[in-house]
């Protein structure tokens, strides 16, 4: 049905795609996998019209096509629905399938959308409004939309990120229903079990290359797969579902040295039955004193809810968070005062004020947040306290210098030096080294061991798998919203928590 060849795109310097191609057959579902940077993105909005390629070619149904966008590519029987819901929440059901309806009636909408809905397995009030139907439902109404186009190449992509895992089991059969039909689906998703339920063939790309070209699913393992994504073997023994396994000394993988041996002890974080709607589902975990635990999973997952929830900045409908001594956050602001501090990776947006100082950044939570130092205290007191704390981290610059002046590396120092004159117990870190450099990095994994050695429990979410290896004693893995489980010890690799994350472990794949 569609067939692209030596497909060629750059950004920059930067190689998107380099000599591309697949091929989509009527009647089937055709996924493609790959890592974030692998090149789906590129090779998606180029088959959807909304990226025109440097070289190669697309064929439609057997004839050459060039689309000239997106609108041209559906009008020629290509639809896609993309992972960002495109509902207009305030419009109803039937003026979000024909945003475009101009003067079709009521009566016609209903008459074309009718049998589509029913298909999909659906059937909403017409004049309901779209942000009112639950977030499945939504998800449905962007393929119904795109079914209405009478499409011969369907692409979902990551069309179940956001959904439950009912929600998302529903949403394959309706798939594998549209394939049977004679669609040729083009499937993305980061859950690989979902991938071998689903697809009959695979796609997967590498560094804007494809290293896996249109393999059969049943001739396929999720281990394969994995080693297909990164490059080598998914090695690595399976950790267990459930609660989280004890840290194991040793060796990890990676250049910088592991955490030492944890050693339970001092204050501590948990989360007990915690339910936050649509982020989390009763989940639970602990992290003692002189404990580094990663949060782990794809976007979406729940993992970065934890962070929120510890911090005060998402309440739960359900279950507890409680900190050292017994206190539950009621707010961004009573976290901060319980002890917690919140390290973020977007420094510019949310960890310094680039126009001010590097003491006034340094001592703005203690000061302003916790109220230290009385209602006007001493500025040569606050800029003493701000000069150790940046001596302890060498930070490289002169504490009245502007924080904008700042390399990424020492900004990011400036952020935890914040924190740390606060004197928290609790860090929770989103990210904490995104954009610094390999010295930087290393500098910011020392002190944050050091940290855990002090006695304070470290929550640490990061999109480096090989950082929360290096780092973690242990790490919990997301999927939905959900605990899926942890890797700890010499389980904790960076090929076995690829696999946990995109696949779930041992005993959860089919």
């Amino acid at each position: 049905m569609l067939v692209a060849s030596g497909l060629v795109k750059h950004y920059g310097g930067v190689t998107a795609l380099d000599g591309v191609g697949i091929t989509l057959d009527a009647g089937e579902v055709h996924a493609l996998v790959g890592e974030n940077g692998a090149g789906k993105s590129t090779l998606v909005k180029i088959v959807s019209g909304a990226v025109r390629p440097e070289g190669g070619a697309l064929e439609l149904d057997g004839a050459p096509v060039r689309f000239a966008g997106a609108r041209q590519a559906a009008a020629q029987g290509v639809a896609i629905v993309s992972q960002e819901l495109m509902t207009y929440d305030d419009l109803t059901v039937l003026e979000n399938l024909f945003p475009y309806g101009g003067l079709v009636s009521t009566r016609e909408m209903r008459r074309l959308a009718g049998p589509v809905l029913a298909g999909l397995g659906i059937d909403p009030p017409p004049h309901a409004r779209a942000g009112e139907l639950p977030l499945a439902d939504r998800q449905l109404l962007e393929i119904c939309r795109a079914l209405l186009l009478e499409p011969r190449v369907l692409i979902l992509d990551e069309p179940t990120s956001a959904l439950p895992r009912d929600a998302a089991v529903r949403l394959a059969g309706v798939i594998r229903r549209l394939a049977a039909r004679g669609l040729a689906v083009l499937f993305i998703s980061h859950f690989l079990e979902e991938v071998m339920r689903i697809a009959d063939r695979v796609t997967v790309l590498r560094d804007g290359r494809v290293v896996l070209a249109g393999a059969d699913a049943a001739d396929v393992s999720l281990d394969s797969l994995v080693g297909a994504m990164l490059g080598r073997p998914a090695a690595g023994p399976a950790a267990t579902p459930g609660a989280p396994s004890e840290a194991e000394p040793g060796a990890r993988a990676g250049a910088e040295p592991a955490a030492a041996p944890h050693r339970p002890g001092g204050a501590a974080v948990s989360l007990t039955g915690v339910t936050v709607p649509g982020r989390l589902r009763d989940v639970s975990l602990t992290a003692a004193g002189g404990e580094i635990v990663g949060l782990a999973g794809l976007q979406g997952a729940g993992h970065l809810a934890v962070l929120d929830a510890v911090c005060g900045r998402a309440r739960p409908s359900s279950g507890s968070v409680w900190l050292p001594g017994g206190r539950a956050p009621r707010s961004a602001r009573h976290a901060v005062t319980s002890g917690v501090a919140f390290v973020s990776g977007d420094r510019k947006g949310r960890g310094l004020m680039l126009d001010k100082a590097l003491w006034e950044n340094v001592t703005a939570v203690s000061w302003l947040g916790q109220g230290r130092g009385g209602f006007l205290p001493r500025r040569s007191r606050l800029v003493g306290r701000a000069r150790a704390h940046l001596e302890r981290l060498r930070v490289r610059g002169d504490v009245r210098a502007g924080a904008g002046d700042l390399s990424g590396g020492n900004q990011q120092k400036v952020v935890l030096a914040k924190w740390l004159d606060a004197a928290p117990s609790v860090l929770a870190l989103d990210d904490p080294t995104r954009g610094v450099d390999v010295g930087a990095r290393a500098e910011l994994h020392g002190i944050v061991r050091g940290l855990a050695a002090e006695g304070k429990a470290v929550l640490i979410a990061s999109s480096d798998l090989a950082e929360l290896v290096e780092l973690c004693h242990r790490v919990v893995v997301f999927q939905r919203g959900r605990v899926v489980g942890s890797l700890a010890g010499g389980r904790l690799t960076e090929p076995a928590l690829s696999l946990a994350m995109n696949a779930g472990f041992a005993g959860s794949a089919r």
